[in-house]
């Protein structure tokens, strides 16, 4: 915390008293200096407590305020005035001008020597240095730590929270690696500024750079490894960074510049080893090994859902690009195939939103409808229950979806059907549908018993709304719905029908979205 006019005041073992100039008793003192001129300024740089026994200051108030003038103007922050050697009291000229400048003035008792307020100030400063240090070594760490858990855009977001401002991280392609932040375009414009700055001198690809704009203060450093240049980092902040957020700064470039000069056997070893940890989960979580799980940012004790990425095509490139897609998210998580879909676990509490995100990037990137489905919350040791669960909603939902269908919001027809396989569905569709399609396919499809129920049942058993629906006459509705009763030898009006019609019906469905 940095020491304050007012916060020194509080100290009782000084006895400062705030006698005028209260509207500046918030500024920060650097350091407190005694000097007996009757003009110290040439002799002062700004930021001082300047402490004087009253010696040179004028005997009038004119001269006490043309004294006090010069110290704002030389960017003091406090006067300290003695009242043991020449004075008992701060004279009434030096306190109207502390009021009228706004510059404070605080009475010293005679006990109090000069050194001791020295003392109090330095004792101050040494303790926010420590305290910034060890800010930095935290940091640091969380940095580190972050690093592991999703490589450079963890690393960027970590930075961004730490210096609260906003970090933009582009390649020499321009293409943006990570951002963070609500608004990164003027940080990701000086970033491909001085990228293409650096293009033109070879022998200077590896620079930074301080930009001011109307949108604050930007620095911009390059992400290299000699002789090879990554990309180019921007940070953009309200005020300067100061020299701690500068280490800070230095530290996150280091480790981009290691991330993203991992060699690709590295990065590769890395995923296969994450989809070997996901199918562990999955199928022996009892032989998993804690450290593994830390490795990729998970404790054991973490609650997580699943989500499951279907009509993904040919796993390799899928798998490619959900990993892709996941690198851009600053959180942990596991991924590995299911079949012929890839599961991905992650943080329950920001499950939904990141699969949201994942599936949008997959389906542009794939050029295919991918469906995803996303399980319930659970223990990561039970993750194998989230992933059926993510598979029912994914077998719920249609191809045009782009959000994931989740579990816990499916209906319950949905959710039934949702947990058979496609061999079930197939067999509760046929057992109450097959005498209609052996009708409507007699009549080359022409019949529409099928599609009939289906809108009778859709409507309630309300037959006018059924007709107008289906677009014929009422007489033509009720017809149909005789010869379907004919066929099959059931009764409509009877509830229990038409919850096995309605089951056979969803369960059609169904399976023509998996076959599209």
């Amino acid at each position: 915390m940095a020491i304050t006019v007012r916060r020194l005041t509080t100290l009782p073992e000084l006895g400062l008293t705030l006698v005028a100039g209260r509207d500046g008793a918030d500024r920060v003192i650097e350091w407190a200096h005694p000097i007996e001129l009757p003009d110290p300024t040439p002799w002062l740089s700004g930021g001082e407590l300047v402490m004087t026994t009253g010696l040179e200051i004028g005997a009038g108030a004119d001269d006490q305020f043309t004294y006090l003038q010069g110290l704002v103007g030389a960017g003091c922050v406090a006067l300290a005035f003695d009242t043991g050697t020449r004075f008992d009291r701060v004279p009434d000229g030096l306190r109207a001008a502390g009021d009228a400048l706004g510059f404070p003035v605080l009475a010293v008792p005679a006990s109090t020597p000069f050194v001791a307020i020295t003392r109090a100030v330095i004792d101050e400063l040494t303790a926010d240095q420590v305290r910034a240090v060890q800010r930095v070594v935290d940091q640091q760490e969380r940095l580190a730590r972050a690093t592991l858990r999703g490589g450079v855009p963890a690393v960027v977001t970590t930075l961004g929270q730490a210096l609260a401002g906003v970090v933009a991280v582009v390649d020499p392609d321009d293409r943006v690696l990570a951002e963070y932040g609500s608004d990164t375009t003027r940080a990701i414009g000086h970033a491909r500024a001085v990228s293409e700055s650096a293009s033109r001198s070879p022998r200077r690809r590896q620079m930074s750079k301080v930009l001011v704009d109307d949108g604050g203060h930007y620095t911009v450093q390059s992400i290299a490894a000699a002789p090879d240049v990554y990309g180019y980092l921007a940070v953009g902040t309200a005020e300067p960074l100061p020299p701690a957020d500068r280490l800070l700064l230095a530290h996150a470039v280091s480790l981009i510049s290691i991330e993203l000069g991992k060699p690709a056997k590295v990065q590769s070893a890395e995923q296969r080893l994450r989809a070997v940890v996901t199918r562990t989960l999955f199928d022996a979580p009892e032989r998993m090994d804690a450290g593994l799980l830390r490795y990729f940012g998970l404790e054991p004790t973490d609650t997580v859902a699943v989500a499951v990425l279907t009509e993904v095509g040919p796993l390799l490139p899928a798998e490619r690009q959900v990993g892709s897609a996941l690198a851009t998210e600053a959180v942990p998580y596991l991924a590995a195939s299911v079949g012929a879909d890839v599961a991905v676990v992650l943080p329950a509490d920001r499950a939904r939103e990141i699969a949201t995100r994942v599936q949008h990037r997959v389906r542009a990137q794939l050029g295919r409808p991918v469906r995803c489905g996303l399980g319930g919350p659970c223990a990561v040791m039970d993750a194998k229950n989230s992933v059926h669960q993510a598979l029912s909603a994914a077998r719920a939902g249609r191809d045009g979806d782009t959000v994931p269908v989740v579990f816990a919001e499916l209906g319950t027809f949905s959710l039934l059907l949702g947990m058979q396989d496609p061999d079930a569905l197939q067999a509760i569709a046929r057992s109450g549908l097959e005498a209609l399609d052996a009708y409507d396919e007699k009549r080359g499809g022409s019949g529409g018993l099928v599609e009939t129920l289906a809108a009778y049942l859709e409507h309630n058993a309300q037959a006018e709304s059924a007709a107008v629906a289906l677009g014929i006459h009422r007489h033509t509705l009720r017809n149909r719905l005789a010869r379907i009763a004919e066929l099959t030898g059931r009764d409509l009006d009877s509830i229990h029908t038409r919850v096995e019609w309605w089951l056979a019906v969803k369960a059609r469905e169904m399976l023509d979205r998996q076959e599209e």
